[in-house]
């Protein structure tokens, strides 16, 4: 009887030994992932894992590492962040579970994306009570990752690089003001005043205009004539009136000496308190906030020259240096000046580009049709002006568009501080992946022509949607349609798609992947077909594309 005592006595030893030295299996159903499937964001797969250690699991002597992996179909491997629990009985600082209660956890990770979106993510655990490991088999817990974003890599191609503009207007608006100076309550031109530096540059631009029509062109003359605010109002309409006549038949005397038929318009300002005010502002007269304000206070003009007048040592100071200013007339042509026409600098290209500006050279880049041709133009400016880099920058830019990154990077570090070479480092460094690099450069692209598009480029790579989206507000592009269809915005990708002026086999495929979010399969696997029928190397991308397999490709 006693021997059969301590055998049960040590068979159920046994057994709590065993039960307590052992770790059981974990399920599936003890992990949730947010996302499932999993899904990229700048370039990583990032993972939330809730977890839950059932009761009686957590011995109070082990430690268990929960280690994400990511298996992808293609053999490689990747190991995500990784999480440690402790039972009760154990000293040290990573999360307790209860044995008797058991316990929830919430563990972060993240892993490199590989470039196949086949891949399952499984949990494997490094346990161990006291000093023996415990083996606990490993557990799927996600299956399959949508790499969307990471087209962000292919739409890259069809980005329109940064192109430097030219500043070549044939036709620029110009203008020439001449001013006449009367004495106080006279209306007569002296001699003196018609010999001045200004009216003497207006009758030479006259005949300079007349003679040279197919540079010049005349819209017409202004002769605006004043009178100062001090005196009665009916004095002051009377003598601008006079001055405006005079000064008008003098410019008409003119013009009839070079032969010159040309409008000329006249008008008159009794009291020009506006040129008042705006010589004060300009003047240092001791009282000019005092007066300023009596301007601002009073809109009665017999008032306001009453006020101004009681400030007796500044009227003096406006009798002496402001108010001859306004007795004037002002003699103005109104002119354009028009440069070669598309056929001249083409003519000139051809025959001698040394004679051209640097402007007209760059803008016959933009009346050639095919990059070859550009490239030419853009190579003759480097020659005849080897220190404007604009030429540079944009043999660049057609070498991006091209695939020859590395040709536009070795134009691009020829340059300095031009902020459209910048702003296409980054979109070579977006290109190679290098967020980093890319925001670095395009930080100092401020101004650049085409920034919008770039930025736009970069916020989709840093998964910034929203951002990405306004960005692009006025460019309907690959990278466009992209950050829309990420951004949930469907309705706006479907008419930046459909204005895409170069539709490619990326665009098909955005097309067919915008169609299947909105449950158009049917338009979906038309627009998969198309883009497989452009690019071939579409058909094994979608057959592991998530997004897609309900579509019969």
């Amino acid at each position: 009887m006693k021997t059969k005592t301590i055998l049960i006595v040590s068979a159920a030893t046994l057994m709590t030994f065993t039960s307590c030295s052992k770790l059981g299996e974990l399920s599936a159903d003890n992990f949730t992932v947010n996302p499932n499937p999993l899904e990229t964001q700048q370039g990583v797969v990032p993972a939330t894992i809730n977890g839950h250690f059932p009761e009686k699991y957590m011995k109070k002597k082990a430690v268990v590492t929960v280690i994400p992996e990511l298996r992808y179909s293609n053999g490689v491997v990747e190991k995500g962040t990784t999480a440690t629990f402790q039972g009760e009985s154990v000293r040290g600082n990573d999360q307790t579970i209860n044995y008797r209660m058991g316990g929830n956890y919430t563990m972060k990770t993240s892993f490199a994306y590989a470039g196949d979106n086949k891949a399952e993510m499984f949990l494997t655990f490094d346990a161990r009570i006291g000093n023996k490991k415990m083996e606990v088999p490993a557990i799927k817990v996600a299956d399959g990752i949508i790499a969307t974003s990471e087209l962000y890599q292919q739409t890259l191609v069809s980005t329109q690089a940064a192109v430097a503009t030219d500043a070549y207007q044939r036709i620029t608006k110009k203008k020439l003001d001449a001013n006449i100076k009367f004495l106080i309550q006279q209306a007569t031109l002296r001699k003196s005043e018609l010999k001045n530096n200004s009216v003497q540059e207006f009758v030479k631009m006259l005949k300079q205009i007349n003679n040279d029509r197919e540079k010049l062109n005349l819209e017409n003359i202004e002769v605006s004539a004043y009178a100062s605010p001090d005196g009665g109002f009916a004095i002051n309409d009377k003598l601008a009136g006079d001055r405006q006549k005079v000064s008008e038949k003098y410019v008409k005397q003119e013009l009839k000496k070079i032969k010159f038929d040309a409008p000329v318009d006249a008008n008159y300002t009794a009291q020009d308190w506006e040129g008042f005010q705006e010589l004060v502002k300009a003047s240092n007269i001791q009282d000019k906030e005092v007066i300023l304000r009596v301007l601002s206070m009073y809109k009665d003009p017999q008032e306001r020259e009453q006020q101004i007048k009681n400030i007796s040592s500044a009227f003096r100071e406006l009798a002496d240096g402001v108010l001859p200013e306004l007795r004037r007339a002002r003699l103005t042509i109104n002119y354009e000046t028009i440069g070669r026409s598309d056929d001249q600098i083409l003519e000139q290209l051809q025959a001698d580009p040394a004679k051209l500006s640097i402007e007209e050279i760059l803008y016959s880049a933009t009346l050639k049709s095919t990059p070859e041709e550009k490239k030419e133009v853009y190579l003759t400016a480097t020659k005849v002006y080897p220190n404007d880099y604009r030429a540079y920058n944009n043999i660049a830019a057609l070498e991006y568009a091209n695939g020859n990154y590395a040709a536009a990077k070795g134009y691009l570090e020829k340059i300095k501080n031009l902020p459209e070479a910048k702003a296409n480092l980054g979109l070579i460094a977006l290109k190679d992946g290098d967020i980093a690099t890319a925001e670095n450069y395009i930080a100092g692209a401020t101004d650049a022509n085409g920034l919008a598009e770039i930025m736009g480029n970069l916020n989709l790579a840093k998964g910034n949607y929203a951002q990405a989206e306004e960005n692009f507000a006025e460019v309907y592009s690959n990278s466009a349609a992209l950050a829309q269809i990420l951004n949930h915005d469907y309705v706006s990708a479907a008419v930046t798609l459909k204005y895409i002026q170069n539709p490619d086999a990326t665009t098909e495929y955005l097309r067919a992947l915008m169609s299947a979010r909105m449950g158009n399969n049917d338009d979906a696997a038309e627009a998969l077909r198309e883009a497989i029928k452009k690019n071939p190397a579409f058909a094994k991308y979608a057959a592991n594309d998530i997004e897609l397999k309900n579509i019969n490709k």
